[in-house]
């Protein structure tokens, strides 16, 4: 049995935690080298993970209870003021909830927290917790936004003990960390950004937030493939994971990949411009094309669920001879497996040939697509930019697409017809099968009604088998 120590020295690995009461050249726990530090320890401890000062809690002994016994307590929302924000969190932010927002660099994530924490708290304070950014720059930014600056406390730190005293002494309702990988603290180790110091820190914030009626947001580096920067248990450990992407325009998506208080399929979309992030007034149209002539070979037209909303999307496809022996797909806003699937179809049932082609894909406006419903549109964009013959400019297509050509069913198909009308569309092809009784009344003007691709092309180009 290991022997205790009364306080002196003792040496801790910056990178796990672990600790000894003499120095190691290679941690036992983690295996890395040269990371144990020596560190002053004022209480009696246990060689090992206990000893961290991160793993040590005086907590109340924890006795279970029957889970019928359980008051269910009513979801308390605060608003953030910001429409689009709002969606996507699922009504607002929940008390004692905490929202991590990941973007890359120069997206809008601080302009967007500034810009709610001003919108947001209405008589409320807010503490806006900077470490990475001077007082200076966060004051021009939001004289420059023209957001009120009234209740919004602000601290420039990377110090969590710092965090934690101002926090107690506040005690605000939103709390704002800008970003989680700035955060530093001397019980994790002497060296700032490690796996430890954010495990450690975002789990000191995050308690805190859910002892109080309070909202805590963190923003996020993420790394060059776009997932969050750091440990994964970082997305386990808050209630809400966010992230905010752009397109090639100034258009900025929000999307919930991880929410305990409501769906994660819904959509927020932004324009950025020289007061900030704007919500966009009429997204319905906002990813098709208004071209005064006829449709270039190549485009297909498809609307599309994002959450409660529907949205009219442009699918693009060229089509050109591989330039070499193995052929390939680009397509980073639809699944490269899809494009190959459905382009399999076509070779197969249809007798067109791509096993010798390179196929290119792109979505207008820089949405992320993965209904099942865009099959259909993607094979006619495909069509098209292999034949050279171009879809008429009103007809969309709607339906999922099966390996032996035929035309699948799609949920909620009547708001996805009634959008598509509704923005100048007078001819829609969609499953001649209808799902969970959503079908069309039979006598609906300009509905189409097709159970195989290659009835959808003859109909639509008049060619096919």
């Amino acid at each position: 049995m290991a022997k205790k120590k009364a306080g002196g020295r003792i040496f801790r690995c910056s990178s796990c935690g672990y600790s000894q009461p003499k120095w190691l050249g290679r941690c036992p726990s983690c295996g890395e080298w040269n990371t144990f530090e020596e560190q002053f320890q004022e209480a009696d401890f246990t060689p090992g993970f206990a000893s961290s000062a991160a793993a040590v809690r005086q907590t109340d002994e924890a006795h279970p209870i029957p889970l019928e016994q359980v008051e269910v307590h009513d979801t308390v929302r605060i608003t953030t003021g910001i429409s689009e924000f709002d969606r996507v969190l699922g009504g607002g932010a929940v008390k004692r909830s905490a929202v991590l927002i990941g973007g890359e660099p120069g997206i809008g994530k601080s302009t967007l927290l500034l810009q709610a924490a001003a919108a947001g708290a209405v008589g409320q304070r807010t503490l806006y917790v900077s470490g990475e950014e001077s007082a200076g720059q966060i004051r021009g930014r939001a004289d420059r936004l023209g957001v009120p600056l009234k209740n919004i406390e602000l601290l420039c730190t990377n110090s969590v003990e710092n965090i934690e005293k101002v926090l107690n002494n506040l005690n605000p309702l939103i709390v704002i960390i800008d970003s989680v990988q700035t955060l530093f603290s001397p019980q994790a180790g002497t060296i700032p950004g490690t796996i430890n110091q954010l495990k450690y820190c975002a789990n000191e914030l995050v308690q805190w937030v859910k002892e109080r009626d309070a909202v805590l947001f963190l923003t996020a580096h993420v790394t060059k493939e776009g997932v969050i920067a750091g440990p994964k248990v970082l997305e386990h450990m808050v209630d809400t994971v966010i992230s905010f992407e752009r397109n090639e325009d100034d258009v900025r998506f929000l999307r919930a990949l991880k929410n305990r208080f409501g769906s994660v399929d819904e959509l927020g979309i932004f324009r950025m411009d020289e007061k900030g992030l704007a919500a966009v007034q009429d997204p319905a149209a906002l990813f098709i094309i208004q071209r005064q002539g006829e449709l270039p070979a190549g485009s297909a037209t498809v609307p599309v669920f994002e959450g409660s909303r529907v949205f009219m999307v442009e699918i693009q496809a060229l089509t050109v001879p591989a330039k070499g022996t193995m052929t390939r797909v680009f397509s980073d806003k639809i699944d490269s497996a899809r494009v190959s699937r459905v382009a399999a179809v076509l070779e197969k049932r249809i007798g067109l040939r791509f096993s010798d082609q390179d196929i290119y894909i792109n979505v207008a406006g820089g949405i992320r697509l993965r209904e099942p419903a865009i099959d259909l549109a993607l094979a006619l964009a495909l069509y098209s930019a292999r034949t050279d013959i171009p879809a008429r400019k009103n007809e969309a297509f709607i339906g999922e697409l099966s390996l032996a050509g035929e035309i699948r069913p799609v949920r909620r198909l009547k708001p996805l017809i009634k959008t598509a009308q509704s923005l100048g569309f007078t001819q829609l092809y969609v499953p001649a099968a209808s799902s969970d009784g959503d079908d069309p009344e039979p006598a609906m003007q300009g509905i189409a009604r097709v159970e195989n691709l290659a009835e959808t092309i003859k109909r639509a180009f008049g060619a096919g088998k």
